[in-house]
């Protein structure tokens, strides 16, 4: 399921990603505009760090347009309800336990673009997320990662 090339996304997250293009598209570039003129009003631009701050952050906010329509460029659309139910699959939430201490850990798998390890979202690609595919509660799988060997046990799968 990882082709390389593919973004795999719901088409409620197709749809608040569309949105979200959108409004950046208009009322943000308006108010990136805005901030230009602003700091340009505050007179010679060769030493005016505010419009040379402007002109940077609107670099990383057209960087950041260019990014979501390019995800959008390479989205499929998937259908949770067509995975095989009782195992792990992308876009599945997964509590697993670790073996070696008995921690518990809950991990929704998502596409690379999306994985966020502050939120819980792990690639599909990644060590872990790898290693957790196709399983079923009560595995127990071992992980080779960069951290070393991992061991855990599935207790739950949503």
């Amino acid at each position: 399921m990882a082709d390389g090339n593919f973004v795999y996304l719901t088409r409620e997250r197709i749809v608040e990603i569309e949105k979200e293009l959108k409004e950046l598209k208009t009322n943000g570039r308006k108010n990136m505009a805005e901030k230009i003129a602003e700091a340009r009003s505050h007179g010679d631009l060769s030493e005016n760090a505010e419009y040379d701050a402007a002109k940077e952050e609107q670099g990383l906010f057209e960087l950041k347009i260019a990014k979501m329509e390019d995800m959008l460029s390479r989205a499929r659309e998937i259908d949770p309800s067509q995975f095989e139910e009782g195992k792990v699959h992308i876009l599945s939430k997964v509590k697993i336990k670790n073996l070696k201490n008995g921690k518990m850990f809950e991990y929704l798998l998502v596409s690379p673009e999306e994985a966020d390890f502050q939120e819980g979202k792990i690639s599909i690609t990644s060590p872990v997320g790898k290693g957790l595919l196709n399983t079923q509660v009560g595995n127990k799988v071992k992980i080779q990662a960069p951290a070393g060997l991992l061991e855990y046990e599935i207790i739950e799968i949503s």
